[in-house]
């Protein structure tokens, strides 16, 4: 690896790479030289203003190469940056500002409704690119230089702070170091086998840590080339097809829900035996259902890597390797990162038996930001505790059950709402599914579930319940189906079933 920090990291490739092109984002072209010298600039308007190793930033911006920049401006001056969720709102954007003690905010006019009367006692100053309405970056950086000298720095210094969901309260900022960053790319360049000439296609939020680390960090990390779409949305698109002609994106990253909308996509099969770029998908952010991955593979003729991460590891624990997939399984452990089930009592148990996944390696976060109860709750002895139910086979290869907190229990039995929401998804018309608990006095608990049909398709509560019944035990079946226009879902697809609980069981579930 040979970097004691991710700005030191990017200026040592951006040097051997120069010429190479680096962002491609709708009509413009980057390479990695001209990326290094606006940087650089704007490290150094940065710095004037104000900016001091160990300050904290907010980033809020959609999908653009100014997301890029403004990271690494910030990482360089020794910095932490704090990506922001583009679907917040002012009061939770303050409250992450807030919590971080932010010194200053890069953000754009998009967002100026949401930003422009915020009350953080820390913010400085709020910045922007090619701005109206906010203090403009780009002119602070015009007449600087592009000479720029790091601070010393720890690879145990916090790089950067995610803030999490959480399933209680306020969301968490996991503290991830340069380490952390570094080791999770180095990690994942060996089990991808990534080649110099790769061509990784970002569309997913950049403020996500599955994007961050594996569409930004990753391929900065190899030298390879981004090519930025501003959202999801634009698979969707005809110009998408121009995409994949003319810029060759050979690494897509994506969700579940982007597999099954390119199943459904109009390429014909000589587009996609001819000329479909892409050699290597990988699955994560959410469980993808074999249904989804059938579709996909019989279509694409190319396999889905489904892999698993959380934020507070960097974020990716494992993946499948091109080599060798199972199904059902998230893969085996990343190289340096080890994997342990273990039960309520914190005991290894043997293969095949279901309890927690804990995690230990360099990818392992520093804690959460000024929460130390939660992080020795989190992290105890080095092993970061998932939350997630999960079982070992014989070669180490993970499956994930699922969440600890979305257990249900009937008459004292457990009940993986995962095992109940697969089989859904292979009734025709399914888009997405979700399995709760709610409170019984007979059963204790009973399964309820929540189904969002596909566009067009109309969906019988009464038939899906007789088809869940040819395939399930009693205890099993969902007491009620509710046939529902939308879902609370996740950046990246996942349905909050928290959210869902709260919207079903009000107070009770808080």
């Amino acid at each position: 690896m040979n970097y004691n920090n991710l700005g030191e990291m990017f200026l040592s490739v951006a040097t051997k790479k120069g010429s190479k092109k680096y962002i491609f984002f709708e009509n413009d072209v980057y390479t990695y030289s001209e990326a290094k010298n606006l940087i650089l600039k704007y490290a150094n308007a940065l710095k004037k203003q104000g900016l001091k190793k160990g300050d904290r930033v907010g980033v809020l911006l959609e999908n653009s190469p100014e997301f890029i920049f403004a990271i690494f401006a910030i990482f360089v001056n020794g910095a932490v940056a704090v990506p922001i969720n583009t679907f917040l709102k002012k009061d939770e954007i303050s409250y992450i500002l807030s919590n971080c003690e932010a010194k200053f905010l890069i953000s754009s006019d998009v967002f100026y409704d949401e930003i422009k009367d915020l009350n953080v006692k820390s913010l400085q100053n709020k910045f922007s690119f090619g701005s109206q309405k906010l203090p403009d970056l780009k002119k602070f950086a015009e007449g600087e230089s592009a000479d720029f000298t790091i601070p010393e720095m720890n690879l145990d210094d916090i790089a950067i702070l995610i803030y999490t969901s959480g399933t209680t309260g306020n969301p968490k900022g996991a503290m991830l170091t340069h380490k952390n960053l570094l080791s999770n790319c180095d990690a994942c360049n060996v089990a991808f086998k990534i080649k110099k000439n790769d061509r990784f296609l970002l569309f997913l939020p950049m403020f996500h840590s599955y994007a961050f680390t594996t569409c930004i960090m990753l391929p900065t990390f190899t030298g390879c080339s981004i090519i930025i779409l501003k959202s999801v949305m634009e698979l969707k698109k005809k110009s998408f097809k121009k995409v994949l002609l003319f810029k060759r994106p050979t690494f897509f990253l994506g969700v579940p829900q982007v597999y099954t909308a390119l199943s459904k996509a109009k390429l014909p099969n000589w587009f996609i035996k001819f000329l479909y770029p892409v050699r290597i998908h990988v699955s994560g952010g959410a469980p993808l259902p074999e249904e989804i991955l059938k579709e996909f593979v019989g279509k694409f003729k190319r396999p889905i890597l489904e892999g698993y991460g959380l934020s507070e590891a960097s974020p990716v624990v494992s993946v499948n390797r091109e080599e060798e997939q199972r199904p059902y399984s998230v893969g085996p452990a990343l190289p340096g990162v080890e994997v342990k089930v273990v039960d309520d009592n914190e005991v290894e148990l043997p293969v095949g038996e279901v309890g927690e996944l804990i995690v230990k390696g360099p990818n392992v976060m520093k804690g959460y930001w000024n929460m130390p109860e939660a992080t020795n709750m989190t992290v105890k002895n080095g092993w970061l505790f998932t939350g997630d139910m999960a079982k070992l086979d014989e070669d180490g290869f993970i499956y994930i059950v699922d969440r600890k907190k979305d257990l249900i229990i009937v008459k004292g039995i457990n009940l993986y709402p995962r095992e109940i929401e697969e089989l859904i998804y292979t009734y025709e018309g399914v888009e997405a599914a979700a399995v709760i608990g709610i409170p019984d006095k007979a059963s204790g608990e009973v399964p309820v579930a929540y189904i969002l049909p596909k566009e067009g398709a109309k969906l019988d509560a009464g038939k899906i319940k007789e088809y869940l019944k040819e395939h399930l035990a009693n205890y099993k079946i969902p007491k009620h189906i509710y046939i529902v226009n939308e879902l609370p879902l996740t950046a990246t697809g996942k349905v909050l079933k928290r959210k869902l609980k709260e919207q079903v069981l009000g107070d009770a579930v808080k």
